[in-house]
């Protein structure tokens, strides 16, 4: 039979090992209360991956994730260059019933007088060769992200020519509708 400063010992051990596994499983986990992460430093670029540009807003992007815990940074953006590819293509083909939901009717308007006003089929998207995240903002409850994409574009008259768009897309993290909607585009870079 086992002594009784043995036995004290052993459950001293079993106490001890039951905190430590709690404590374990409770560290490191995220509450929403946390300051947000300071930026890595920087690396010297891999030859095998394109530079990553830095996100213009991060605050915003931490700010979306935080209000809406379901979104997907990655998701966002191959969203985004779905929308891209779509809305382009549709205002090529001058598909309004397509454009209406997909843009603010601010934006549709001016797609809309754009295919009212031309004499000449535009340039087809040949390749969206890019498209990451320039800005982010969260007002309320409306999210914001502005995205730059690089496209190549034929037409008949000329070979390829590579465009950059940069285009500003809402969603109410409140809406049941996880469509983001684009209100604004522009052809300039931000800075």
């Amino acid at each position: 039979m086992p002594d009784s400063q043995t036995l004290v010992l052993f459950v001293a051990a079993m106490v001890a090992g039951v905190v430590c596994f709690r404590l374990y499983s409770v560290l490191g986990r995220r509450t929403g209360h946390e300051p947000p992460p300071q930026a890595a430093p920087a690396q010297a670029p891999n030859a095998l991956q394109p530079p990553v540009q830095p996100v213009q807003s991060s605050n915003g992007i931490l700010e979306i994730q935080l209000a809406d815990n379901s979104f997907d940074t990655p998701k966002f953006l191959a969203g985004a260059r779905e929308a891209y590819a779509q809305i382009v293509n549709a205002f090529v083909a001058g598909d309004r019933d397509t454009l209406r939901p997909l843009l603010s009717p601010d934006v549709f308007a001016a797609f809309d007088a754009g295919i009212t006003a031309r004499s000449a089929p535009p340039p087809a998207l040949v390749k969206l060769s890019d498209a990451r995240i320039s800005g982010s903002a969260l007002h309320g409850r409306d999210a914001e992200i502005t995205v730059t994409f690089t496209a190549e574009f034929a037409s008949a008259k000329e070979d390829n020519n590579v465009v950059i768009d940069v285009w500003s897309f809402e969603r109410n993290l409140d809406s049941t509708d996880p469509n983001w909607v684009l209100v604004a585009t522009s052809g300039d870079v931000p800075e």
